[in-house]
């Protein structure tokens, strides 16, 4: 397929990055298939957390309409997803269990599944819990397009039954992250919606540092906290970051912390759309550790991988100006040349392009 596709996204929100990282993800990969002259329409379900949260109601680089109940949307829809080249269904949609169902006796073209959770959605299915797609529907899918990769896709493909596991990581927008040259407000921070999994390496690798280096400044920006977290003096709490506010933050800091929550450490190869997001700012990142990092940013040459509180509190205190900047440059480096969002919509139109279309679409076509 070398003419511009049609693609239809039925995702959690590309309108609000209120709590979720799936905003900011669909964003980079749809102005990608933009920029490349491919059409798109996202689909959102119209729900009041997202509708009172929305930072980006209009996009300028795709369609995007909003429905409050699945067959009306079905039928308004029903011939723009028949006629497209793909219809993607992302992970955490709402009621998406039913709605899988009816795209699939729609007989589309290609139907393919986006988990940007896969770790997650795997751990689910394993407790027996279909929240947002049956074990049955898997095999369902033209393609399934991980989030994760590594040995995730075999284990997605032998034991869930897909027909094609394809990694489609996170990508970063290029044109919305770059340092901006703003003095330095903190020694480190972080970014991330509050998780009880990841608490514990938060409180780890920033609150514990934070007692232990009182003369230094920290932040953590993010939602959803509970009151009783006892945070010290010195570390600055912010409840939310609109993505427009991103790059100021991350240019604002000495180094930032990335923590993967304990599925995605699990599993191995699953970067989280922050690491990159930093990246791009030229940010030195200290991260947890997890199988398939050291892969896309080696330990030492484009991050720091810290395993407890002195390793943070040594690259604090210890590293020297210039080797900061030497691994924020080669991160930048490696993330501009692979993970963005142009990069990762040629990775999915290069993908699309090898699945063949749907042979009952193509009887009903004929």
């Amino acid at each position: 397929m070398t003419r511009p596709l049609e693609i239809v996204f039925l995702g959690l929100s590309l309108s609000s990055s209120w709590g979720n990282g799936h905003a900011t993800t669909y964003r980079a990969l749809i102005k990608g298939l933009r920029l490349d002259g491919h059409r798109v329409l996202f689909l959102e379900r119209d729900v009041p957390w997202y509708a009172s949260h929305r930072d980006l109601a209009s996009p300028d680089f795709c369609e995007l309409d909003y429905y409050s109940e699945t067959d009306t949307m079905i039928e308004l829809y029903r011939e723009r997803l028949r006629r497209a080249d793909a219809v993607v269904v992302g992970s955490y949609v709402p009621d998406s269990v039913a709605l899988i169902g009816k795209l699939v006796a729609l007989e589309l073209k290609r139907l393919c599944f986006y988990d940007i959770d896969t770790p997650v959605t795997l751990a689910k299915l394993d407790r027996g819990d279909e929240e947002y797609l049956a074990l049955k529907q898997i095999p369902l899918f033209d393609a399934y397009f991980s989030f994760s990769g590594g040995e995730v896709l075999a284990r997605l493909e032998r034991r869930y039954g897909a027909r094609r596991a394809i990694a489609l990581y996170c990508s970063v927008d290029e044109d919305c992250y770059a340092n901006t040259g703003e003095p330095r407000s903190w020694d480190l921070g972080y970014l991330g919606t509050y998780s009880p999994d990841r608490q514990p390496t938060l409180e780890r690798l920033l609150l514990e540092p934070a007692r232990r280096l009182p003369s230094m400044r920290f932040v953590v920006a993010g939602p959803q906290y509970p009151a009783q977290i006892d945070w010290p003096a010195n570390v600055e709490r912010i409840e939310h970051l609109a993505p427009a506010d991103h790059a100021s933050f991350y240019s604002r800091q000495r180094f930032t912390l990335n923590v993967t929550r304990s599925d995605m450490i699990a599993a191995g190869w699953s970067p989280s759309v922050r690491l990159f997001e930093a990246a791009a700012c030229a940010t030195p990142i200290i991260s947890d550790f997890w199988r398939g990092l050291e892969e896309l940013l080696p330990d030492g040459e484009a991050l720091i991988i810290a395993r407890g509180a002195q390793d943070v509190v040594a690259a604090l205190t210890e590293l020297s100006d210039g080797r900061r900047s030497a691994i924020a440059a080669a991160a930048r480096k490696r993330v501009m040349r692979g993970h963005t969002g142009a990069a990762r919509a040629g990775e999915l139109v290069r993908a699309l392009s090898e699945l063949p279309a749907n042979p009952a679409y193509q009887r009903i076509s004929a």
